[in-house]
């Protein structure tokens, strides 16, 4: 039998079983797109740890404290089978009237749980129409999933109602959702909730929130931007633990009914071993110190503030937000722009496509109260030198 290669054209090729990856790899290197994986160097421009509650020692403590009453690093199994814990169950119960929905269902990632919900939730005669920058981990849920899909344009209202409109004239008679995120990991910017759930309600649409970015550092307590959405039946909001929480996992908040499909439905939750009841516990204690240290929330604010007005001179375009761009458009241009920022002690990463637009490569700086407003103030004055 003869197998063929990637490339019938190149008898070559047939004698290395890795000669289409080769090229794909060479083709993104063409393009200043090859990504490496690189060491943590440098003052901290680039996490998501918002809070600084990767290493707070009150978050130390606790998992101390977890493991002395013997609280298990493995779950040992699926949920389904021997791995539910009731460290899992506690968290969801906790996190359940933390935000202010009627059940949550712990995920191992932000990127398990968007895939799972997308793939699993919406049926076969249903619409998702979904902002057009939304996360990688939603379309590869939609991609699973046996819902029709639909990009609108970004933060536009009008474009997604439209989009419903127009599918329901067509004698649709599914589900219509809308996918969106709060606060755009990118650009920094926010959605129009309140227009947003306007159009889901007109439609009889469920609304998707990925709070990913919100969650920890907006809304009262933290409980982020969709936090006055909570306990609706036609909104489902997705809270990662890995960003301001500094833990790791996340957790999908909506009705019960919700909750249950997917504990029944989604493969990814089914036949995965749960996630570590050590981090279950991790997660409930930043959520008790989102409660009681409203000033980290406080000092990132101040921070937010400051650096808007220390990196504008530089070209950052200010967003309210912990999440800076400087855009620079040429992938080449910078990448070269981020290594010259490194090598000057900050670590600030280079963002090409696919991950942003074509045309629209940018560093993105990240906010988190592991720096200061020295280290912001040096960090402009580098940029105000390398920058053409």
């Amino acid at each position: 039998m003869t197998i063929r290669n990637w490339n019938d054209d190149d008898p070559a090729g047939y004698a290395d079983p890795w000669a289409f990856h080769r090229r794909d790899l060479g083709l993104l290197a063409d393009r200043a797109r090859l990504r490496r994986l690189q060491p943590r160097i440098g003052t901290d421009f680039a996490s998501n740890d918002y809070l600084g509650l990767a290493s707070a020692e009150r978050l130390h403590e606790s998992v101390a404290a977890a493991l002395a009453r013997g609280v298990a690093i493995g779950a040992g199994g699926s949920r389904l089978l021997r791995g539910n814990d009731p460290e899992h169950e506690a968290l969801e119960a906790e996190a359940a009237a933390f935000f202010g929905s009627a059940t949550a269902l712990f995920f191992a990632s932000g990127f398990a749980a968007n895939a799972a919900l997308f793939a699993t939730l919406p049926q076969r005669d249903d619409l998702i129409v979904h902002d057009s920058l939304i996360h990688a981990s939603a379309h590869e849920g939609m991609r699973l999933g046996r819902a029709a899909t639909r990009a609108a344009g970004h933060n536009d209202p009008n474009a997604i109602d439209t989009a419903l409109s127009e599918w329901r004239a067509t004698g649709a008679t599914g589900r219509g959702w809308i996918a969106v995120e709060s606060l755009y990991s990118m650009d920094g910017d926010r959605a129009p909730l309140a227009e947003l759930i306007a159009v889901a309600d007109r439609h009889d649409a469920i609304l998707l929130v990925d709070e990913a970015h919100a969650t920890g550092v907006f809304g009262p307590d933290g409980r982020g931007l969709a936090a006055a959405l909570e306990g609706r039946d036609n909104v489902l909001t997705l809270r990662t633990c890995g960003k301001a929480l500094g833990c790791e996992g996340a957790l999908v908040c909506g009705p019960a009914v919700a909750r249950d499909f997917l504990v029944n439905r989604a493969r990814g939750f089914i036949f995965s071993t749960a996630p570590s009841p050590l981090m279950a516990s991790a997660v409930r204690e930043s959520l008790r110190i989102l409660t009681d240290e409203p000033e980290r929330r406080t000092r990132l604010a101040a921070l937010v503030a400051h650096a808007e007005t220390a990196l504008a001179p530089c070209g950052v375009v200010p967003t309210g937000s912990q999440i800076l761009p400087l855009l620079i458009g040429d992938d080449a241009a910078t990448m070269r722009v981020a290594a010259a920022v490194q090598a000057a002690g900050f670590d600030v990463r280079g963002i090409r496509p696919p991950t942003v637009p074509a045309g629209t490569a940018r560093l993105r700086i990240s906010l988190t109260l592991n720096v200061d407003e020295a280290a912001i103030d040096r960090l402009a004055e580098t940029l105000r030198e390398i920058m053409p």
